[in-house]
């Protein structure tokens, strides 16, 4: 790959583009296989630099506090339990102003590279509710009122960014102390209401994270940090206990592939059993996953019960070279500050504090409390994964989530781009805008693969056979989910939950899509005690015309350009030509 030029597949066009789509994946398959996407290293400067102004963001509003000085001063202040707060608040914002997860080209973003306030400052795109039968929180189209509140959430969280703390805590050894209650208060309020009318902007934030661990500052100085601490405690075992599954594997190989500190093709093929022909992953892709996830299971549990010394420091440089590991890769989706704020959570949370444990909560009621919902929730997150989304099922990494593919008529792309209310136009019209006609269609296909790399691939290009039988497939441009969702609700993180029926209505309501106009493929993430991922195929118009499940065994098994899965019919029937 080039500095300034992505480093593409050369194809003979014509005898490509005459194969079937199983086909047309196979190579480009491997080429993901051989060298990742290829984007050109000038978007990884890109991204570096991000990371960066982040970290110097964080700093600036630690110095915004009256008592922490000195920017060449860190090690004198670096520990506050203040500047964590102040961080935690700081990423938030960064993530609800769209500048962090789901960012840029390496989300399918490029013109602009975000959508979220875009969005969600304008009235008339479109919102999600959770639960829209809760009162006051019916329909789908963004109110004066919710542009209202995001604006207020934004207002919240630079109060707190510019509040003082409230004085010395002895037990922390502090004299700076704690955010005040008030302004944390009102952030969560608005975040609370606007999460009831929009869950696109609570799950944005990183709500299951940023916001829960807004929660533990209203509890005094020293419980803060201990629920601090079981929060972060909570995010690595949870995250390692989903990643006990067969498909994380896959994800490990993709991404070591994709990796741009790992250059030498002859490595990148390492990672796949045999590669052109056999694309599933090797031993050595499958131990880094499994040792991976014992590092995430194990070691988090040491660095809490530790207390300080040689011990917790050895547990928090592995926990460091963990996230380091996964940040270095700079995964698709771009989750990259969140992997630098656990880093800078281990050092003030873990290191700062060691002494601060169990047994000086004060308040244990609000503490476990805050616990036990947080475990309840992952907990229903890993049974019904239907129901609760990865984020707050902290399903991290795990390549176990809910995902959609949509199959469009020309004619219902259009009627999508002039019936909603959006900033980007679709996806692969910003491709063809960047690369021409013709690397457009490449770069199409390298997304396929990359979703075909992953277990769930290979089930949703089996179900679009199924979900297409009674058409000609000819007639359709096969669409990820992922790029409806980000060009009609403003922002995307792998979470099929913001893109299955309620944005499928949503979509319907404004665009009118006639019969087979549109089909979708919605594929349900493995329970954790099941052995099957469920499916249902969808007409905007006319409804749910079936629902099954695939066998997570057979996904495995197959090859990336596998398309012929057996499928078990639940109810329905495929129609039929």
């Amino acid at each position: 790959m080039g500095f300034l030029r992505p480093d593409l597949p050369v194809w003979d066009m014509s005898q490509w583009s005459a194969g079937s789509r199983s086909e047309r994946i196979r190579p480009a398959a491997a080429h993901l296989a051989r060298r990742g996407f290829g984007v050109p290293d000038a978007l990884y400067v890109f991204y570096v630099t991000k990371i960066v102004l982040y970290v110097l963001g964080g700093i600036g509003v630690a110095l915004a506090s009256t008592g922490v000085d000195g920017f060449t001063a860190i090690g004198s202040w670096w520990s506050e339990p203040i500047v964590f707060q102040k961080i935690v608040v700081f990423s938030l914002l960064f993530e609800v102003l769209g500048l962090g997860c789901g960012f840029g080209p390496l989300n399918n973003r490029y013109f602009p590279p975000m959508g979220s306030p875009l969005y969600w400052l304008r009235p008339g795109t479109i919102r999600l509710p959770p639960w829209p039968r809760i009162p006051l929180t019916a329909g789908t189209a963004r109110t004066p009122f919710d542009v209202l509140l995001y604006a207020a959430l934004l207002g919240a969280a630079v109060w707190a960014l510019f509040s003082d703390g409230t004085g010395p805590v002895t037990a922390l050894d502090t004299t700076v102390g704690v955010l005040p209650v008030t302004p944390v208060a009102v952030m969560l309020g608005v975040l609370f209401v606007l999460g009831l009318r929009d869950k696109v902007i609570f799950l944005a934030c990183r709500g299951e994270v940023y916001a829960t661990l807004s929660v533990t500052f209203l509890f005094g100085a020293v419980d803060m940090i201990v629920a601090a601490k079981l929060i972060f405690l909570v995010i690595w075992v949870a995250a390692a206990t989903s990643k006990v599954n067969p498909h994380l594997p896959f994800v490990m190989s993709t991404m070591l592939s994709n990796s741009p500190t790992i250059r030498p093709t002859a490595i990148k093929k390492r990672f796949f059993r045999s590669y052109p022909d056999d694309l599933r992953p090797s031993r050595l892709s499958a131990s880094i996953a499994h040792a991976a996830t014992a590092v995430e299971m194990a070691v988090p549990l040491v660095l809490f019960f530790s207390g300080g010394g040689i011990v917790t420091t050895a547990a928090a440089g592995v926990m460091i070279a963990f996230h380091l590991g996964i940040l270095s890769s700079i995964p698709m989706g771009a989750p990259l500050e969140w992997n630098v704020f656990m880093i800078i959570g281990i050092g003030i949370l873990f290191v700062g504090h060691a002494e601060t444990g169990l047994g000086d909560v004060s308040q244990p009621i609000p503490v476990f409390g805050l616990f036990a919902v947080v475990v309840a929730v992952v907990v229903l997150g890993n049974l019904f994964p239907d129901k609760v989304s990865f984020l707050p099922g902290m399903r991290y990494y795990a390549g176990n989530w809910d995902t959609t593919m949509w199959c469009m008529k020309p004619s219902a792309s259009a009627k999508l781009t002039g019936g909603v209310k959006t900033i980007a136009i679709m996806p692969q019209a910003q491709l063809e805008k960047m690369f021409g006609p013709e690397q457009a269609v490449i770069q199409q296909h390298l997304g396929y693969a990359f979703r075909a790399m992953n277990t769930h691939g290979r089930a949703l290009f089996t179900l679009v056979h199924r979900a297409l039988a009674d058409a000609d497939e000819s007639e359709y441009v096969i669409v990820d989910g992922e790029r409806i969702c980000s060009t009609a609700i403003g922002w995307n993180f792998g979470d099929g939950h913001l893109h299955n029926e309620t944005l499928i209505a949503a979509l319907q309501e404004r665009c009118a899509f006639d019969p087979g106009e549109v089909r979708v493929i919605l594929l349900d993430a493995q329970p954790i005690h099941r052995r099957t991922q469920q499916y249902r195929l969808v007409d905007p118009a006319t409804g749910e015309f079936e629902r099954g499940s695939i066998r997570v065994a057979d996904m495995v098994d197959a090859q990336p350009w596998a398309d012929d899965l057996p499928v078990q019919v639940q109810s329905g029937t495929s129609p039929t030509r």
